[in-house]
């Protein structure tokens, strides 16, 4: 099992946190998705390691950006 954190900039509800689940979710390879909308955390989970391009694009498709990428 893979598990890789990222931060994501500019969520500041409800609404927010689905809609980058959703997208990540989406994502081919991702298990599990968890987002802390306090903390502007994102963890993904996953069998094995996945392109984190890939996961960026997706919280982009969500309207949201990840820091330090």
């Amino acid at each position: 099992m893979s598990v890789a954190t990222y931060t994501v900039k500019g969520m500041t509800c409800g609404h927010c946190v689905s809609s980058v689940k959703e997208e990540v979710g989406e994502v081919a390879g991702v298990a599990g998705v968890e987002v802390d909308l306090a903390a502007g955390l994102l963890t993904v989970d996953s069998a094995g390691p996945i392109d984190p391009a890939k996961i960026v694009a997706a919280v982009q498709e969500a309207g949201y950006e990840v820091a330090n990428q």
